[in-house]
């Protein structure tokens, strides 16, 4: 090892350190430990340009143990991103680029925001599966323009974890040879050895779900460390995994090797023992002399070439390929074909009508040739979430250019890896599951939300309508659940013009995932002849059937309850009682609208206001007033038919009729 690169490897120890003393929280013994691995990154294997983090066919980098973030932090700033001293300084204050942990947005070169253990390794493998969709739809003989490589560094902790199982076994299954994980094997966790709870053979592990795997038995063997990674690049049909044997804290006299270092700051008397042990002055804080900074700013550099030798590959691609450039320039930057809204199906009035479900899956295969981005699939329920491209392959070990994933019975990798997809540009993806699973993909969903990222997830069974299958599959609180996610928009159609304009609305929505929640049974589909058209979910609620005159009381539901208060107001009228339906698809779409709006469909001098959603009552109180109510449910369902369910839980028109006389009797 050259005495350079130990000098910038042992500045980023002291840098880790520092910036957590400094700010009295942090993680500092992973970056001491691992401060080679990162220069081995950094200054030989990835390519990347800090001068535009963009760059599309730069390598991706993940770190997965997100609380070891001032190792990345660190070499971010001395290769040359938009990064300061001062900001390392300022790790982990309000309105820091430093985070606690990486996040997204607020720093070029974070590819993703990762800390929740395990979440970072499976959002590596969507990336893996994009660049093999941009590979496989741009590539051409001589020209190699997505050939990038998706490294991370992963820890005891993201292996504990049972997501990184669930999305190890599935980028095995489809031989995703694009990635590069680097398995931090330092044995120590919070509460002190790894063999406290974690005493597996994690070499055979990956092999048995089809890995390619190397050790390395010493993190500050460079040379080792930077032939595994060759090796690594050289097999293009398995993932590989690199277990590196580190020492937690190393460089600290009394504290490496101890849980002690793992997230909690050294204190000001280790710190100087450290300094001293690395020969820097131990009165000096932040210190980076001029010639690591220098010789880290060159690698940098080097970037700057490889980007122009793409753009150059890519301007001749441009001439011989100007129809793929074009779409490719299209889709990259988050705009959508010309003429796709064209393709959006509309359904005659059906008094029996379909499941919302499956009117999703006929908008689905209505728009999947205008729009060649858009890929997904379900968690082993294609047939009843209809989510399958009809006319399209599945994404397969021996075809990565397929559209239709299965992504087996792991929803909560598929909400990862969704994640992966989303931030691969120029693709939508989207996945599928029942809406009570949603509990098992919470995680990613709250990240997406967070790095306000697009995934679209569509769930089925969205009630106790599903019938049958009982409590454990009849979903209760996860309507409320995840309508209290910021960032995270909700949209329940009535009927299958409904599910139309909601698949509109989520492939036009920016900044955060979208969920469509959809019926197993079937509804009506509503003679909008009638009423007003189905455009307006896209304001999230609409008028969808006014009073003559101004209303005694408004009902308003979402999804499988709107034609219930359709039938109750057709049957209060005959009683001279003078009802406004509004379909309410979308709280979070409708609180984007202006106060006119809101005041138009739900005006404060309309007091009596009743509810209806077979789910938890939680939040609606906002729109019914104190003068109005809720039917909901507030309790499990049961076994039995759906007609049953939900005459036994009071979703009837006579119910709802009843419901309201109540609130205006008041």
């Amino acid at each position: 090892m050259e005495l350079i690169e130990q000098s910038g490897i042992n500045t980023v120890r002291v840098l880790a350190a520092d910036a957590v003393q400094k700010a009295n929280s942090g993680h500092p013994g992973t970056p001491m430990a691992l401060a080679p691995i990162g220069h081995v990154l950094w200054s030989k294997e990835m390519n990347y340009n800090p001068r535009n983090p963009e760059w599309p066919n730069r390598d991706r980098f993940i770190l997965s143990c997100g609380h070891a973030c001032m190792l990345q932090y660190a070499y971010l700033f001395l290769t040359g991103y938009d990064l300061t001293l001062n900001d390392i300084k300022n790790f982990r204050q309000l309105h820091s680029k430093t985070a606690g942990h990486p996040e997204y947005g607020l720093l070029g070169g974070i590819e993703v925001t990762t800390g929740p253990l395990g979440q970072g390794f499976a959002n590596g493998v969507g990336m893996a599966i994009g660049q093999q969709l941009l590979a496989k739809r741009y590539n051409r003989p001589g020209y190699d323009l997505f050939n990038y490589k998706i490294y991370a560094i992963v820890s005891d902790g993201d292996l504990m974890e049972g997501v990184s199982s669930e999305s190890a076994s599935l980028a095995g299954t489809l031989k995703l040879g694009q990635i590069i994980y680097i398995y931090d094997d330092n044995k120590i966790t919070i509460e002190g050895s790894t063999s406290l709870a974690f005493n597996e053979n994690v070499d055979e592990r990956f092999r048995g779900y089809g890995w390619h795997v190397q050790s390395v038995d010493d993190a500050n063997d460079i040379s080792a460390l930077a032939t595994a990674i060759d090796n690594a690049r050289k097999e293009t049909t398995k993932p590989s995994l690199i277990r590196v044997r580190s020492q937690i804290g190393y460089g600290s006299p009394n504290k490496a090797g101890s849980a002690s270092t793992h997230g909690a700051p050294l204190g000001e008397d280790e710190l100087r023992l450290v300094k001293k042990n690395f020969g820097f002055d131990p009165d000096q804080s932040f210190a980076v002399s001029d010639e690591v900074l220098n010789y880290y700013r060159e690698k940098g550099k080097a970037g700057i070439k490889k980007e122009e030798d793409w753009n150059e590959l890519y301007k001749k691609y441009k001439e011989e390929y100007p129809k793929e450039a074009a779409e490719y320039e299209l889709l990259s930057a988050g705009k959508l074909p010309a003429g796709w809204e064209e393709k959006l199906p509309s359904f005659p009035a059906d008094e029996k009508g379909m499941a919302t479900r499956k009117a999703s899956g006929m908008v689905l295969n209505a728009i999947a040739d205008a729009l060649p981005m858009l890929v997904g699939g379900s968690a082993d329920l294609a047939p009843s979430n209809d989510t399958f491209l009809k006319k399209y392959d599945s994404f397969s070990s021996d075809n990565h250019a397929g559209r239709n994933f299965h992504f087996g019975i792991r929803e909560h990798a598929m909400g990862s890896v969704l994640n992966g997809l989303a931030l691969t540009k120029g693709i939508v993806p989207y996945g599928g599951t029942f809406l009570i699973f949603s509990d098992y993909m919470r995680p990613p969903l709250r990240l997406a939300a967070i790095m306000k990222i697009r995934p679209i997830i569509v769930y089925t069974h969205d009630s106790i309508g599903l019938g049958e299958d009982g409590t454990t599959h009849q979903p209760v609180e996860q309507l409320a659940g995840l309508r209290s996610v910021p960032n995270f928009t909700v949209i329940r159609p009535a009927d299958a013009n409904e599910v139309t304009e909601a698949w509109r609305a989520a492939l036009l929505h920016k900044d955060g995932p979208v969920s469509l929640v959809l019926s197993r049974q079937n509804l009506p589909v509503f003679d909008r002849s009638e009423m007003a058209p189905a455009s307006g979910l896209l304001k999230g609620a609409y008028i969808l059937k006014d009073a003559d005159g101004t209303p005694d009381i408004i009902l308003m539901a979402s999804g499988s309850e709107v034609q219930l208060a359709l039938g109750a107001q057709k049957s209060l009228a005959e009683e001279n009682i003078k009802v406004r339906v509004v379909s309410f698809p979308s709280w979070e779409l409708f609180e984007a609208q202006d106060q006119a709006y809101k005041e138009s469909v739900l005006p404060g001098s309309v007091r009596k206001r009743l509810a209806i959603e077979a789910g938890s009552p939680m939040g609606w109180c906002k729109y019914t007033t104190d003068e109005g109510g809720v039917q909901g449910i507030e309790r499990f369902g049961e076994s039995a038919p759906a007609g049953q369910l939900m005459k036994e839980y009071g979703f009837t028109v006579e119910h709802v009729v009843a419901r309201a006389k109540e609130i205006l009797a008041k």
